[in-house]
């Protein structure tokens, strides 16, 4: 059906009001299905247990009132496109009546829970791209079927039937839509690299000692722990430590496999006509995220240290119109790890360029005191850790104090190589109309912004910087991070660059000296409008 043929029918009934899809009420049931099983196990396997029954009867109690809730959400929302808004009504006690104008939004995303899937349905995520509260820059739909939600898209997105039959394309079956790219397994062997399943590992690990610090339980006299204690009590300290750190890697890449596995499943980059982007995937929870181009305005490729070893890549979007910055997080991801040379192709795609910015800028070397900075911070990390460990020495032993000496041994050329990695990854340059920054060594990241999309500088100058002539200079944009740094850079070459990207923006705030030089007046932000920050 098509968007206009979705409105017509919608405005036939109740005028125009239409109900969340009956099924949402197999899904709200299907909630009880494990309590009940849980109930029904328990009975059998233990008898008429008090104890077990109580808490069992507690837990059905709770999704019972859980069920209720979902099944009034069900009776009493109702929502309808017409005359230009979208609108929500929901609520038995307490009414809401809610609206948003057609021609503000910018985003319409669909989600699917594995209990949605399983009846056909789907929720959708309507919303304006603003920054103030929830309530006011989006809507929730929650339980439409999946055909309905699409027809919702599109007329949400093209309410004037812009995309029409006509430009339906052979090779997508769909009103203008053209593939950027799609998932290949072969990708699946970057994902044991992702750190994000070592730090669950750690962060699980944190939860359950501190858990069981309020339980008053210590760790040691665990049954499992005792286990291992008595086991392999006689096994050295060092090869412990060594089986610890390997599980615990071992452990990490599983989890982050499984993460790309139910995340990225499914993956498809579509461009839809000239006006949207479409980012499909996920296994159990599928989720499609819809991003506007025309607010568009950068890249940024993330590369992670293991991932940048084995040649890998992140791709992200700079845009406007995301929400709020932990929403503009989970959704602006425009890959999972690629292959570099991939993620610079689907950049090159989304910018609409021959090749990628980030790939072809020449890339600016920054002051060689900027290197000293970064060797400063790296040992203000390790001589801490090297002072503790000479600290406890006379309480634990010789053992400690031979391991401070080869932390410091170990240490400094580790600090040497971070630093001079990191100062590498320095540079800003200027390629046609974007300007591209890179920076970072353990997740180094390049980001290219479209010039016209800068709207104010951003000024700081520590202690450090101001004796060696060096400033940060941040590129502040309505999308993405909202911030994107040039970092130590000369305090004439930063000047030089913001004059170069937006002439006369960051003139107003410039000095004078007495040999004719120009410096910032202070740290803060310049605008567009003249005012400073």
């Amino acid at each position: 059906m098509s968007p206009q043929g979705v409105e017509r029918a919608a405005s036939a009934e109740d005028g125009g009001w239409r109900r969340l899809s009956p099924r949402l009420l197999l899904v709200n049931l299907g909630m009880l299905s494990g309590p009940l099983a849980l109930f029904a196990l328990t009975l059998l396997l233990t008898g008429a247990n008090l104890q077990a029954l109580i808490s069992l009867g507690s837990l059905l109690t709770t999704f019972l009132v859980i069920t209720w809730i979902g099944t009034m959400r069900l009776l009493t929302t109702r929502f309808r496109v017409a005359h230009g808004r979208v609108e929500l009504r929901s609520g038995l006690l307490f009414r809401s009546h809610r609206s948003l104008p057609v021609d503000r939004i910018r985003s319409v995303d669909i989600h699917a829970k594995p209990s949605h899937r399983l009846f056909g349905l789907a929720s959708l995520r309507i919303g304006t791209g603003g920054q103030g509260s929830p309530s006011g820059r989006e809507l929730r739909l929650g339980g439409v079927t999946r055909s309905h939600a699409e027809d919702l898209r599109r007329l949400l997105l093209d309410p004037h039937g812009r995309t029409g039959a006509g430009s339906r394309t052979p090779e997508s079956g769909e009103e203008g839509d053209r593939l950027v790219a799609e998932l290949d397994w072969a990708w699946l062997r970057y994902a044991p690299l992702s750190l994000w399943g070592l730090g669950a590992v750690l962060a699980g690990v944190g939860t359950v000692a501190r858990v069981l610090g309020e339980m008053k339980i210590n760790p040691l006299d665990l049954a499992v722990v005792v286990y291992v204690r008595d086991r392999f009590g006689s096994v050295p300290w060092w090869f412990g430590i060594l089986v610890t750190v390997v599980a615990l890697l071992v452990v990490g890449a599983a989890l982050s496999t499984a993460a790309f596995v139910e995340g990225w499943s499914g993956y498809r980059l579509e461009r839809e006509g000239d006006d949207t982007y479409r980012v499909h995937r996920g296994l159990l929870v599928h989720r499609s995220v819809t991003l506007e181009r025309r607010r568009l305005r950068g890249v940024e490729i993330i590369e992670p240290m293991p991932l940048r070893r084995a040649g890998a890549a992140r791709l992200d979007a700079v845009a406007g119109g995301l929400g709020s910055s932990e929403e503009n997080r989970s959704r602006r991801s425009l890959t999972p790890a690629v292959p570099r040379q991939e993620a610079l192709r689907v950049a090159a795609d989304v910018l609409a360029e021959g090749r990628s910015p980030t790939e072809t800028a020449q890339f600016l070397a920054h002051p060689r005191v900027a290197l000293r900075r970064r060797i400063n911070r790296g040992l203000l990390v390790l001589a801490p850790l090297v002072a503790v460990l000479l600290g406890l020495g006379p309480w634990l032993g010789p053992a400690v104090v031979h391991a401070a000496w080869i932390t410091a041994l170990l240490g400094v050329p580790v600090v040497l190589a971070l630093a001079h990695d990191a100062y590498r990854a320095l540079g800003h340059g200027l390629r046609d109309r974007y300007l591209v920054v890179r920076a970072g060594t353990f997740a180094r990241r390049t980001a290219a912004v479209q010039r016209d999309g800068v709207i104010g500088w951003k000024i700081t100058r520590t202690a450090f910087q101001r004796r060696k002539g060096l400033l940060t200079l941040g590129a502040t944009i309505a999308a993405g991070d909202g911030c994107y740094k040039v970092r130590d850079v000369g305090v004439t070459d930063g000047l030089a660059l913001a004059e170069e990207v937006v002439p006369g923006l960051l003139t107003p705030f410039l000095e004078r000296d007495p040999e004719g030089g120009a410096g910032p007046r202070g740290e803060g932000t310049s605008t567009g409008n003249g005012r400073r920050s």
